[in-house]
């Protein structure tokens, strides 16, 4: 989540907002195969499939402690308020401030997890697909180290 970085912090690490918003995090693989569940299965047919297994929703405060604690090492910290969030997006040029405007909504206003589902016309992966083992974000970290 740190914008335009190749790879995990090794010093600093930047947080947009006060970093407390609670966040989804996936792993690829495990999207496609919760997807590839659900092309055929009548449960959700015509239902939007949330992926937001629950022991991978954590803010970015909580992520940077797992990152501390695995690598044996203590980031600075830069918090960025809302308000330049929003300054940096307006005067980014393309491809940057898309980039921005979707880290502002998922890690500032936490619109990945701001919500409840609606089963009208909604499900969330992880219940519907209880015999898939998604990636906890513990094991997704690793690839990193």
């Amino acid at each position: 989540a740190q914008p335009g970085a190749a790879g995990p912090p090794n010093d600093k690490v930047v947080i947009l907002g006060d970093g407390n918003t609670k966040a989804v995090f996936n792993k690829e693989e495990d999207i496609g195969t919760y997807t590839i569940n659900a092309v055929d299965d009548p449960k959700t047919l015509n239902k939007i499939l949330y992926i937001k297994p629950p022991h991978n929703i954590i803010t970015l405060n909580e992520l940077v402690s797992l990152w501390e604690k695995k690598t044996g090492k203590n980031l600075e910290r830069l918090y960025v308020p809302e308000e330049q969030v929003l300054k940096n997006i307006q005067e980014a040029s393309v491809p940057m401030n898309v980039g921005l405007s979707i880290y502002h909504t998922a890690f500032v206003k936490g619109d990945h997890t701001n919500f409840e589902i609606e089963p009208s016309f909604g499900v969330e992966a992880s219940e519907v697909y209880p015999d898939v083992k998604y990636t906890p974000i513990d094991e997704i970290l690793n690839q990193y180290v």
